[in-house]
């Protein structure tokens, strides 16, 4: 990322989370933070890509880095995401980690996980959120807006 100093933190004395697909920490200066909403298992046409975690899960990170490519970015400038799954799914995980360790093979985001009831539609399992921080030399592109 140019113009952001990015440090990804996983110190000695805590779980080595960096096997999952996500550090423990990012410290971050310069740049300009976005919060994406929760992206979940859809395509641009809101259908489902598949029934299974690991599916969804790559659909999510796809339509995150969708997003961010709409504004000059792209995944390596992900700090945060907060990983939410459905309960139907709670024992799937390792879908999500193969999805975070080939989308961030390196210096990945810091993450957290919650099981939750449910998503606002049943079938869905996954919604990711994402905060990301862009170089100022990628906001001069402006995202071309959907027409309603």
């Amino acid at each position: 990322m140019k113009g952001v100093e990015r440090e990804v933190i996983n110190p000695r004395g805590v779980p080595n989370t960096l096997q999952y697909g996500f550090s423990q920490a990012v410290m971050v200066k310069g740049g300009y933070r976005v919060h994406l909403s929760g992206q979940v298992g859809v395509d641009a046409h809101e259908c489902l890509v598949g029934p299974d975690l690991e599916g969804q899960a790559f659909a999510a990170l796809d339509n995150v880095a969708a997003i961010l490519g709409t504004l000059g970015g792209d995944l390596s400038d992900v700090v945060m995401m907060r990983i939410y799954i459905a309960e139907p799914a709670r024992y799937d995980q390792e879908g999500v980690m193969r999805a975070l360790l080939a989308r961030f093979p390196k210096s990945p985001p810091a993450t957290s996980w919650v099981i939750v009831s449910g998503l606002s539609e049943p079938e869905w399992l996954i919604e990711i959120e994402a905060e990301a921080v862009l170089p100022e030399e990628s906001m001069g592109l402006r995202p071309v807006r959907a027409l309603a």
